[in-house]
């Protein structure tokens, strides 16, 4: 394998890229960028998140939708500190996200939040000290 990416349907991808340039994603504009698509650059590799409008989606799998009410995956992404947890929050709150998970401490060496994007993707943004890390 040379690379991995995700592929999550969406209601209406104009609305989800406003709601991710909202927290401050980056896309890819030379590929995926389509009144039905869209791409979502990750981290430092560049990991990529293809939103697709959902008969796009159901095009490629041939099968219904998974009601995302409930958790099957959680999308995690690191931040740099607490702070850029609570920010990231806020910010997903007032692009109209949800969350019913406030940021907190986590084990000792975990400080994040779980927000759902608005498809009901859940997403945790995730502080670890290291330093404070269980060996």
């Amino acid at each position: 394998m040379k690379q991995f990416w995700l592929n999550l349907p969406v209601k209406d991808v104009k609305k989800s890229k406003e709601f991710f340039a909202k927290l401050g994603f980056q896309f890819n504009t030379q590929y995926g960028d389509q009144p039905n698509s869209a791409s979502l650059l990750l981290g430092e590799k560049g990991v990529v998140v293809m939103l697709f409008d959902e008969p796009t989606f159901k095009g490629f799998t041939n099968t219904d939708i998974a009601n995302s009410q409930k958790s099957e995956v959680l999308l995690s992404v690191d931040a740099e500190s607490k702070e850029e947890v609570d920010e990231m929050a806020k910010k997903a709150i007032e692009a109209g996200g949800s969350s019913d998970h406030k940021p907190s401490q986590m084990q000792g060496w975990m400080y994040g939040c779980v927000f759902a994007d608005l498809d009901g993707h859940r997403w945790n943004v995730l502080y670890m000290d290291m330093s404070k890390m269980p060996r």
